[in-house]
């Protein structure tokens, strides 16, 4: 007891001589003033002697600076270098900075904090709150900061650029002020392990929130914090569960983190992740309204389709289209289209990776882009009618096949680049269609056949074309040239050039290049009307003719037909299979003098059938072609070395 009245005493005498000290010097710069005017006024009664000073704070309040404060006084240095706002800043007492001090409260001097922030004084408010939690109130108690003044401390500090373990030190200091550190304390903290890069210690720090309590449950801001560095840092997988715990909680996942993860996942090839934290926002009732920009749904559009991911595709095509549906509602509206390339290549995505969402969506963001002002490129007609077959929906595919006819049927694209040939363009669909033999042709064959007695009639040669060749592929003579002969008979038709070459496959594919006697003096036209082959119920009945390719060539140029390079090819082809290259390079001959130039796989083949046959003479005619129009023909010595190849039974013992 004694020792602490002695520490009393001491206190309050310091206090005293410093109060005094103080007041003297105020008494002597007034008096010693040569320019005031000195008027009699009554004198102020003298505070009397024995007046009790304020008593020193007691130990029991927890101020934990009780024996800083009163033991070892403030040195009048550390007092100087005080900040002060700027009314005191250039005032040479001290004593004015120690008064304006005194005077605020806790509500005055965050109103002082909110004057800093806005000029951004940092350094001003750590300066000041360090010399006013050394202060004692009006009741003559140690200054207590509420948890709000503290975070404005915190803020301060790491606006300064302290470290995250110095901010974790002061929070754990408001225990010392008997605050307990909330949700906004912790986030500074976690800003300041963001600015550092310190991943592991924010996860820690976000386990302890979780675990304190109500008062500093991590918020929507924390799990941001967190996410981004987990990118950052490419912890993808611990990044996710932060991102579903994040949900979970009921909190929206922000866009920059969202940028964040685009960016990380598409560098680091990890799409699927990508996919998994949009479904689960898609599945989060407070996170379906997440729209990323016009250019990174752009941008996530692009990276599936490079990588075939149809869903990332999907999802980024369902974003733009929720933009394009904003822009139409606005007002006035903004008209946003995607490109068209770009949904191009979507739609052949959409093939193959057999996605039929992914198509459809595609094509309504297409047509919708368009607005109707003009249809759709021939390209993209084509991917679609490709797409559908890949599906195996062929009834959709034929009917986009004939809006593409009626689009473009009088296009002179249509005669010069052939895009509804059944070789290159129609393609996929003709091999949809002979995927399960003679049962899917004739299916497809008798929809088109009720489709041309329909309410407007559909009518395609390219629809034909399409069955024709894909009877030929599964070897069925019979049916393709049945096909063939209903395209005049049933359909009303004139068969174009696609038609005849798909026949002249047909009959090359089957070695048919003898002519029978009982046909020998009938034309091809009058075999093709004939009253043998009309019926599709007769298949046998074909098979005791031999119609040659070459007269088909010969009919179709005899009827005015102007065959193109692919007619020339086949014929060459027909001619290979029965080994008559001499005839073969006839046809080439033709071909360039019509106009064509023979590719490099044609004359490589004609070399080819030369060197089996021995022909020396027609292999050089081959190279001199090659020579004239600059192709390089290369060596075939794998080729060569695999037919030189001899067999033997090996004998075992």
């Amino acid at each position: 007891m004694a020792s602490q009245m002695t520490i009393l005493s001491r206190a309050r005498k310091t206090l005293l001589k410093t109060l005094n000290h103080h007041n003297n010097h105020l008494k002597a710069s007034i008096f010693t003033s040569t320019i005031l005017r000195q008027e009699p006024e009554l004198a102020e009664p003298a505070l009397p002697q024995s007046s009790p000073s304020p008593l020193p704070p007691n130990p029991a309040s927890g101020s934990p600076l009780y024996n800083t404060n009163w033991r070892n006084p403030i040195p009048q240095g550390q007092i100087q270098s005080s900040i002060i706002p700027q009314g005191y800043m250039h005032q040479p007492s001290v004593s004015r900075l120690q008064a304006f001090a005194r005077t605020l409260d806790g509500s005055s001097l965050m109103n002082v904090f909110a004057d800093f922030m806005t000029s951004q004084r940092w350094e001003d408010m750590i300066q000041l709150f360090e010399c006013w939690i050394r202060l004692l109130d009006r009741n003559g108690k140690p200054n207590k900061p509420d948890v709000n003044l503290y975070n404005h401390y915190l803020r301060a500090k790491l606006m300064m650029n302290s470290s995250a373990g110095e901010l974790l030190d002061l929070v754990a200091q408001m225990e010392d002020y008997a605050i307990i550190p909330n949700t906004a304390s912790f986030n500074l903290v976690l800003k300041a392990m963001y600015q550092a890069r310190e991943a592991e210690a924010a996860e820690k720090l976000v386990q302890r929130m979780l675990q304190t309590g109500k008062e500093s449950m991590p918020d929507d801001e924390s799990y941001d914090l967190v996410i981004g560095m987990l990118f950052l840092t490419a912890q993808i997988d611990a990044a996710l569960r932060y991102v579903d715990l994040t949900l979970r909680s009921g909190y929206t996942l922000s866009m920059k983190v969202f940028a964040d993860c685009v960016r990380i996942c598409v560098n680091k090839g990890r799409l699927d992740a990508l996919v998994s934290i949009i479904e689960r926002c898609k599945s989060m009732d407070h996170n379906k309204a997440l729209s990323p920009s016009w250019n990174m749904c752009i941008f996530i559009a692009e990276v599936a389709i490079r990588e075939d991911n149809s869903k990332l595709a999907f999802y980024a095509l369902e974003f733009m289209a929720k933009w394009i549906g904003r822009g139409d509602n606005a007002r006035p509206p903004v008209l946003l289209s995607v490109d068209e390339g770009l949904l191009l290549s979507a739609i052949g995505t959409a093939g193959r990776t057999y996605s039929s969402t992914l198509l459809d969506l595609s094509w309504t963001i297409l047509r919708r882009s368009l607005r109707l002002k003009r249809a759709p490129q021939p390209e993209s007609y084509l991917a679609k009618v490709n797409a559908l077959a890949e599906l195996g929906n062929l009834q959709t595919a034929y009917s986009t096949l004939r809006e593409f006819e009626i689009a473009y049927r009088n296009s002179p694209e249509a005669v010069e680049e052939d895009i509804f040939s059944p070789f290159t363009s129609l393609h996929p669909l003709v091999l949809a269609s002979s995927k399960n033999g003679f049962e899917t042709l004739d299916t497809v064959y008798f929809q088109l056949e009720n489709l041309s007695r329909a309410d407007p009639p559909y009518k395609s040669v390219a629809a034909l074309n399409c069955v024709i060749l894909g009877c030929a592929n599964i070897w069925d003579l019979d049916r393709a040239y049945q096909t063939f002969e209903a395209i005049g008979s049933s359909f009303g038709l004139t068969p174009d050039i696609h038609s005849y070459n798909a026949l002249m496959y047909a009959f090359g594919k089957l070695k048919k290049r003898g002519v029978e006697r009982f046909f020998g003096e009938l034309s091809l036209e009058q075999v093709l009307v004939s009253g043998y082959l009309r019926s599709r119920q007769q298949p046998s009945t074909f098979m005791n003719t031999r119609v040659e390719a070459s007269r088909v060539f010969d009919h179709l140029t005899g009827l005015g037909v102007k065959p193109n390079a692919m007619s020339y090819s086949l014929l060459v082809d027909a001619h290979l299979i029965n080994r008559d290259q001499k005839a073969a390079l006839s046809v080439i001959e033709d071909m360039i003098n019509a106009g064509f130039v023979p590719t490099k796989q044609l004359l490589k083949k004609v070399r080819r059938r030369c060197i089996r046959e021995m022909d020396y003479e027609s292999d050089e005619r081959v190279e001199s072609m090659a020579r004239k129009f600059k192709i390089r023909m290369g060596a075939e010595n794998r080729i060569y070395m695999l037919f030189n190849l001899e067999y033997a039974m090996a004998e075992y013992a």
